[in-house]
C-alpha cells in the first residue's frame, strides 16, 4: 500500500469528525469511524512530527551572512500565536546571531 499523503489523511480525519458530530450513526459504525480517526490522527501527529524535524532556520552572522540551522523548539519559546514574542525575558542566542522570523 502506498504512503498517505497528510492532506488526504486530514481530509478523511475531518469526514469521520462530521460523522461522528452528526449522530446519525448508530454504536457499531460510531465505533469503528473513531477507531480509523485515532489511525489517521496518529498519522498526521507523525507525519507532523516527521516535517518539523527537517525544518531549518535561517540566521545571520554579524558580518550579515545567512546560513541554515536545525530547527529547535526551544527557539520559538516565548512566540504566541500572532508571532508577538514573549516580553518575559531574553533568549540566549549565539553571539551576533539574528533569527530572520
Amino acid at each position: 500500500m502506498a504512503e498517505q499523503k497528510f492532506e488526504n489523511a486530514l481530509g478523511q480525519l475531518e469526514e469521520i469528525v462530521a460523522d461522528l458530530e452528526s449522530g446519525n450513526l448508530n454504536l457499531d459504525d460510531a465505533i469503528k469511524k473513531y477507531e480509523e480517526g485515532m489511525k489517521l490522527a496518529g498519522l498526521c501527529a507523525k507525519k507532523l512530527g516527521d516535517t518539523k524535524k527537517r525544518i531549518e532556520m535561517l540566521v545571520k552572522d554579524p558580518s550579515g551572512k545567512l546560513s541554515a540551522r536545525d530547527f529547535k523548539e526551544k527557539d520559538f519559546e516565548g512566540k504566541q500565536a500572532d508571532d508577538k514574542p514573549k516580553t518575559t525575558g531574553r533568549k540566549k542566542r549565539p553571539r551576533g546571531e539574528e533569527l530572520l522570523f
